[in-house]
């Protein structure tokens, strides 16, 4: 089973993202701020993160930086999944790594699509 790190400060979307990755067949690790993220990353090596932008500590562009610069995470797609939707979030994700880029609300289809595609291409 596939493993993946939900890193987001709401309960009710960590629960929400959790529970439709559980659904849909994953097992799921959840962090609530971008410290605790980048801590269980790199104890339980995920086949892929989903970060929220804004967390407290570090937010997701700052971890999906870390995660990308060090070797032994490097390889972990990331999703940053955010309520911020302007052309500047979207182009600074890619800048700090992120595999993809989903706005909150999303539909579930496209959150699950794409962790399904992200996880495909990682395995080759």
């Amino acid at each position: 089973m596939r493993t993946i790190l939900v890193a987001d400060d709401s309960p009710a979307l960590r629960e929400l993202i959790s529970g439709l990755l559980i659904e849909n067949g994953f097992s799921v690790k959840t962090a609530v701020n971008g410290i605790e993220a980048l801590e269980q990353a790199g104890q339980i090596s995920p086949d892929l993160i989903i970060l929220d932008v804004v967390m407290p500590e570090k937010n997701g562009f700052q971890v999906c930086r870390s995660l990308k610069q060090e070797p032994a995470t490097q390889h972990i797609p990331v999703i940053i999944c955010s309520t911020k939707d302007t052309q500047a979030d979207h182009y600074w994700a890619l800048k700090q790594g992120a595999d993809a880029y989903i706005v909150k609300p999303f539909p579930e289809n496209e959150l699950i699509g794409t962790v399904k595609q992200l996880l495909r291409n990682s395995q080759k």
